[in-house]
């Protein structure tokens, strides 16, 4: 039995690719470029084989329309995302406690690349170490977190096929 009285959510779409996201919110996308743009490496979680999480740096890139994520041969993050998928992305927060454009993270799935013309494109614009494992991303989660006037914290919430939820709290 469902309560009528209690509001209801939509859930959310399926994954998105990152050009979805920036199609729906161009501001926030490029807040969140930015962020990830201002230094060379972030943080990813992924799952472990028993469930916990595994936390690694890893740098990433934003190209035609994709967030890809480029790893060494056979390391543990490659093997967690192929055998799951589910990840966490969090942005370096640089130095001191700035945090200038706020904290952002990104949830979603790493789907391996495996088509050459594919990869032959991310090579000729990247020029990464070869051999190497390449992923692009689909995005079940964008967060940003900052403050504003010194007095609220904010947290803007996208997830595909919903509307951009931002809260405020003093």
């Amino acid at each position: 039995m469902t309560d009528s009285t209690a509001p209801t959510t939509p859930p959310p779409g399926p994954p998105a690719p990152w050009s979805r996201f920036a199609d729906a919110e161009p501001a926030l996308a490029a807040t969140v470029e930015a962020r990830f743009g201002a230094y060379t490496h972030h943080v990813l979680a992924t799952l472990r084989r028993d469930g916990s999480p595994r936390t690694t740096g890893l740098e990433v890139r934003f190209l035609n329309g994709e967030l890809w994520l480029g790893m060494m041969p056979d390391s543990v993050k490659a093997l967690d995302l192929r055998r799951d998928p589910r990840f966490a992305l969090q942005a370096n927060p640089g130095d001191g406690t700035g945090m200038g454009g706020g904290d952002v993270r990104i949830g979603g799935r790493a789907i391996e690349v495996e088509d050459a013309a594919t990869r032959a494109r991310y090579v000729k614009e990247v020029e990464p170490p070869e051999p190497f494992h390449l992923f692009r991303t689909e995005l079940t989660e964008v967060v940003r977190t900052y403050v504003e006037d010194d007095a609220y914290l904010v947290v803007q919430v996208w997830q595909p096929g919903k509307p951009l939820r931002t809260v405020k709290r003093a």
